[in-house]
């Protein structure tokens, strides 16, 4: 497999080059108008699927050089609703692209959820996208925000800032996540290397229903995709403030510029995020979960010629936590225990991110290939030790800070993709890639058992146990999929992925008498496994255009979880590590997508029927805080999806979604204190069976023409009952939440006063299968501000 990743660059680069003959381009020329009159200024004009774009000039006038053929452009300008057009460079005329201001007509939206950029209408299988407008509207701060507004998502944390999602009843269980989460093209390879915190965003495309074929492993339910603004020939910039209540302060400030018109461009964003948190600890009266973090995102992009684009992008997350696990113990009681806890170890968190990228993006008139090379970094450790049994008492704390050679998990990736060109001239669209990783695991844990260790069971106190584990993965897959207009109606996709994983780990295991660290126990010996399996993934999917606003779907497809390495048990002097395999996903749907009324209403629906084979079913086993994996069932999840955007009236705009998630097991059998118990029809955990959301927002004209406005919103959102541990014990009722924003905005400032659960509803958002609680935010609120320049 080395000898193949190390001959894939060079068969690239041949293949490119042997393409990369000169040819005489064609000149488009346009202008971007307001009311068909009124030119518009700094309009962005872009060429779907290349590096190619240009922004219109003060009498809104544009040109671009493309190769002979037919296109699809985008354009957008801030105040104004974004549209697409197809051109042909045999016409001889010039372009006039008439832009409605913002709120008047809904967007066309540009997504890149089959990895081209495309209408999201025309996608052929259930896709929602989030624009950089609808992300300030709903004051999303965190990935996990998007609950509801997708519908049948749901995602939350324990408190530690990394989310576990769901789609459709299929769960992260795991540190390989069920829904693969993709920022700027780069694939968060698991939850150590996730960073969850979103500003600058362009848009927020979420996928949902396997998507093996394109992205791979982890993909099980979907994928988020989400996509920051990039630097163009416009210098622009933004600062924003937000402060509120418990203390939280948001800052950001980004600059995005051209040092060399055409040619190289340069953007930098940061944000300072704090809040005192919402927990109180009852041991010592402090604010239990005070936090704060650095993110940044800095962008290079060099534009060779027409054809080669070359990007350089650092992102970095930088959180403290002092608090990180809010949790309330027994589950029964978390609501009425509300937002306090009793712990006597209280650490504090350091989980530093860094993920780096370099793509190489070259526009043929035969081909497109892209190179996406990708390294990814976590350090997470707790300088102190930090409470492991979440009680006041001192029986059990965890401990990870061994230094810097450990818990920092690397991650090496490298994507080849190539492509059908930019032009719309033939009837078939392709892609194929092949994709490499390469990830190392050195963790180091300790589980003290203090003076009052009896309380969790423990015969023997005052002692460590020391788990030291070095695991190792790599993987290669190949794919292709391809789309064919069979008619001027009727479309077939079909597409096919092979994935082939090898893991390594090697364990070692020592009980520690304390304060002599001498082994109490016999040491376990160095315990060394490996592991490997292949995955097939593939998709076929038919969509039919009714007419040009609507079309209908039907598809089948396939994705996994890989497998990986366990402890057969939580006694550490077994010894022995287990192989569990990899997790496979069928995904039936039937869909349909429309827009009515000249795009002022938007109708999305689609119904789903999955089944989950060799379903992993990890459980964290206390008081060793060890998790054990198993393939254990199989899991079938059904169910509906509705979508319905608006703007029936001048200024005010509606945003409706539902989603009904029928998931349980047909067979799931758990091995509990040596015996297996059967959970057969139980639910799935982390699902609810509802998800609802409305939203209406205002916007009056304050001064005619000047984009001056007052903005009124409110939103509701529900959530159906759902369970949070296998046994179906832990139960959540259906809760509904309320949250409002309003204020004055225009095209470069706003002033908005949000508030969030205004109902101040106590609910557990996220449980631990021993029963270990977290609540979701009480009632809280504040004001933004927003200057962009």
């Amino acid at each position: 497999m080395k000898r193949l990743i190390r001959l894939i660059p060079c068969l690239c680069l041949i293949v490119t080059a042997s393409y990369s003959e000169a040819q005489e381009l064609s000149i488009i020329k346009g202008s971007v108008m307001y009311a068909d009159t009124i030119p518009i200024e700094g309009a962005a004009i872009h060429v779907l699927n290349s590096s190619i774009g240009t922004i219109s000039d003060a009498d809104g006038n544009f040109q671009l050089s493309v190769n002979p053929g037919k296109y699809r452009i985008g354009i957008s300008a801030l105040g104004y609703s974004s549209v697409n057009n197809e051109i042909d460079t045999d016409d001889n005329q010039a372009l006039t692209i008439s832009l409605p201001e913002t709120y008047r007509l809904l967007d066309d939206v540009i997504v890149t959820a089959q990895k081209e950029e495309e209408d999201n209408q025309k996608v052929p299988f259930s896709s929602t996208a989030i624009s950089s407008r609808q992300v300030e509207d709903y004051r999303l701060w965190n990935i996990q925000d998007i609950a509801s507004i997708i519908p049948n998502l749901y995602s939350a944390n324990p408190g530690d800032n990394r989310n576990v999602t769901s789609i459709r009843g299929i769960t992260s269980s795991s540190y390989d996540p069920a829904v693969a989460t993709y920022l700027d093209g780069v694939n968060q390879f698991s939850l150590d290397t996730y960073i969850p915190i979103l500003f600058d965003v362009e848009r927020i495309e979420v996928l949902r229903g396997p998507q093996g074929t394109l992205y791979g492993r982890n993909a099980m339910s979907g994928v988020i995709n989400i996509i920051t603004k990039r630097p163009t020939n416009k210098a622009s910039g933004y600062t924003n403030l937000s402060f509120g209540s418990r203390g939280q302060l948001r800052y950001g400030l980004g600059v995005k510029t051209p040092i060399i018109k055409n040619k190289l461009f340069l953007g930098l964003s940061g944000l300072y995020d704090k809040t005192n948190g919402f927990y109180k600890n009852e041991f010592d009266g402090s604010d239990f979960d005070k936090k704060h973090s650095i993110t940044g995102n800095y962008y290079l992009t060099y534009i060779a010629n027409p054809q080669w684009a070359f990007t350089f992008n650092l992102k970095h997350h930088n959180h403290r936590n002092n608090g990180a696990f809010p949790l309330s113990l027994p589950a029964e009681l978390a609501i009425e225990n509300g937002f306090n806890v009793n712990q006597n170890a209280v650490a504090e968190l350091v989980d530093d991110v860094f993920n780096g990228s370099l793509s190489a993006v070259y526009t043929g008139s035969t081909f497109n290939f892209t190179s996406l090379t990708t390294y990814q970094s976590n350090y997470r450790i707790y300088k102190t030790p930090i409470d492991g049994d979440f009680s006041p008492f001192d029986a059990v704390e965890i401990v990870n800070d061994y230094g810097r050679e450990w818990n920092n998990v690397k991650v090496f990736t490298q994507e080849f993709r190539i492509s059908s060109p930019s032009s719309l001239d033939s009837k078939l669209k392709w892609t194929g890639g092949v994709y490499a990783f390469h990830q190392k695991v050195p963790t180091k844990q300790g589980t003290h058992f203090g003076a009052d260790a009896a309380i969790v069971g423990s015969p023997i106190t005052n002692y460590t146990v020391l788990n030291t584990t070095t695991g190792t993965s790599k993987g290669l897959a190949v794919y292709g999929q391809a789309t064919y207009k069979l008619s001027d109606r009727l479309g077939l996709t079909a597409g096919l992925r092979y994935d082939f994983e090898d893991k390594e780990q090697d364990a070692l295991s020592e009980s520690l008498q304390d304060p002599d660290p001498t082994p109490l126990f016999a040491t376990v010996p160095d315990t060394s496994a490996t592991t490997s399996f292949n995955a097939f993934s593939p998709k076929i999917s038919f969509s039919y255009e009714i007419n040009s606003n609507s079309i209908v779907y039907t598809l089948f497809s396939r994705g996994f979880r890989p497998g990986g390495l366990t402890a057969i048990s939580p006694d550490p002097s077994q010894g022995i590590l287990f192989a569990f395999k990899p997790e496979h996903s069928n995904n039936y749907e039937l869909g349909l997508k429309n827009q009515f009324l000249n795009k002022r209403l938007q109708l999305n629906m689609a119904f789903f029927f999955i089944e989950v084979n060799d379903a992993q079913v990890p459980t964290l086993v206390l008081p060793q805080a060890v998790t054990v994996t198993r393939n254990a069932g199989k899991l079938t999840s059904k169910g509906f999806e509705l979508e319905a955007a608006a703007t029936l009236l001048t200024g005010l705009e509606l945003n409706y979604s539902f989603g009904y998630t029928n998931a349980s097991y047909s067979t799931l059998d758990v091995p509990q204190n040596g015996i297996e118990v059967s959970y057969k029809g139980n639910k799935q955990i982390f699902t609810p069976e509802l998800t609802s959301m409305l939203a209406l927002q205002y916007n009056y004209d304050l001064r005619a023409k000047s984009g001056l406005r007052l903005v009124l919103r409110g939103e509701w959102m529900h959530f159906g009952e759902q369970y949070f541990d296998l046994a179906n014990q832990i139960k959540q009722k259906p809760y509904s939440l309320l949250n409002t924003r309003f204020g004055i905005a225009s095209n470069d400032f706003e002033v908005m006063i949000w508030a969030r659960n205004l109902g101040n509803e106590k609910y557990i958002s996220y449980a631990y299968d021993f029963g270990a609680s977290h609540l979701g935010n009480p009632r809280n609120w504040g004001i933004s501000a927003t200057k962009r320049f």
